[in-house]
């Protein structure tokens, strides 16, 4: 069997930053990917879609420092679904998430929509814990997030002001 994704997207969202019981560093964002098609009509239609992204360990703390909304990336990684009961009404709840083994910034440093660019990667694996998200009793809000604003701009520009110098970068 193989549960392999891989995704080209903008962020929808900056990196949120936690830390596992443990003191494992986690970082979750929403990716937006975009299909585009022409219908039996002509009409040129498109349709985004929002992943959930959850990377650990260096490869978090990596996304918290260089990632912004809007920034395009390249994601490597596995699908995986989670459930818990909701503490407010009881409801079985579920998310799907992207657990990220690897990820390239793509575009150059202050462009955020071209090619090019550099990458990190994590061993990953399946040696993740579970990372206190509310079936594990994590803080509140660490719960479904939505997968995205509806009214994020998956497209924007992120703000390029405060960019690291070259010497700062460590891949």
């Amino acid at each position: 069997m193989l549960n392999k994704v891989f995704l080209i997207g903008n962020l929808g969202r900056d990196p949120e930053i936690r830390s596992t019981q443990s003191g494992q560093p986690v970082a979750n964002f929403s990716l937006a990917t975009n299909r585009r098609w022409t219908d039996r009509n002509g009409q040129r239609q498109e349709q985004t879609e929002w992943h959930n992204v959850v990377c650990f360990g260096r490869q978090a703390e990596v996304a918290g420092q260089y990632l912004q909304k809007g920034r395009q990336i390249f994601v490597e990684g596995r699908i995986q679904t989670r459930s818990w009961d909701d503490r407010q009404t009881g409801e079985k709840r579920y998310r799907t998430e992207i657990l990220c083994d690897n990820f390239q910034m793509l575009g150059q440093r202050g462009d955020h929509d071209s090619g090019g660019g550099a990458g990190y990667s994590a061993g990953g694996g399946d040696d993740e814990p579970d990372y206190g998200g509310p079936a594990a009793g994590g803080p509140a809000g660490s719960g479904p997030a939505g997968g995205g604003d509806a009214d994020a701009d998956a497209g924007g520009e992120a703000d390029a002001g405060g960019e690291a110098d070259d010497d700062d970068i460590p891949f």
